[in-house]
């Protein structure tokens, strides 16, 4: 549901927000649809995929020291920090030896890795994000705080619905890493390649779905990333 403006953080209390806020006020049936979606169709999807799930752990035990979930600090709705649950592909303590962003040829990405990334299984975990209301299936991917701090005004008001799996920003840039190797290419480094590139361009199609958001365009968009990915 929409958090009532005079409890959202500060940093999210601006009139370039505001717009944003005022357009999903108009659509409350359709954030209680999604939030009773997500809880439903999450906790079914756990079970019927514990299969695969215990697979994949043993798989990544296996391959490599280290655990099997990647639990990173990210920022979701209202500004908070949350851990999200995701499969470790890279190797152990892979944010202390490198950028917090990825590249295609990225050295610290695991064998396991490298072949659940290719259809996003990495990201089965985040159904218990969202069964727990830090996440949505669809919605503007959580950053590190070290991203958002980088905000203009205009892209905080992504922080007034929970981050999501999938987005269309998400397909556009579905080869977000080869995208950054290019960039990084050029003598950019990763965090510059992605703060002043893919970010910017990722935030003009999330401000957008904003604009036009509404239950049944995030259950098409599911479609299409299903399709998409496989």
């Amino acid at each position: 549901m929409l958090t009532k403006w005079e409890q959202l953080d500060e940093k999210l209390q601006n009139d370039e927000v505001k717009r944003y806020y005022d357009i999903l006020s108009h659509k409350r049936g359709s954030l209680l649809l999604k939030r009773i979606f997500d809880i439903v169709v999450s906790l079914l999807m756990i079970v019927i995929l514990s299969p695969v799930l215990l697979f994949i752990s043993i798989w990544i035990k296996t391959d490599s020291k280290g655990p099997v979930f990647y639990r990173q600090v990210r920022v979701t709705k209202n500004n908070k920090d949350f851990r999200i649950f995701k499969f470790r592909t890279m190797v152990q303590d892979a944010d202390k030896i490198g950028s917090l962003v990825t590249v295609g040829n990225d050295s610290r990405i695991t064998k396991v890795g490298s072949k659940i990334r290719k259809v996003r299984l990495d990201e089965l975990p985040q159904l218990f994000n969202i069964f727990i209301g830090d996440m949505s299936f669809v919605g503007t991917r959580p950053e590190v705080r070290k991203y958002v701090d980088r905000y203009t005004n205009e892209m905080m008001a992504t922080l007034l619905l929970p981050a999501g799996v999938t987005s269309l920003a998400s397909i556009m840039y579905k080869d977000e890493d080869d995208i950054m190797a290019e960039k990084t290419a050029t003598g950019m480094s990763v965090d510059e390649a992605y703060i002043e590139y893919v970010l910017p361009d990722k935030m003009r199609y999330n401000l957008e779905a904003i604009k036009r958001f509404s239950f049944f365009n995030e259950i098409k968009l599911m479609f299409k990333t299903v399709i998409e990915v496989f």
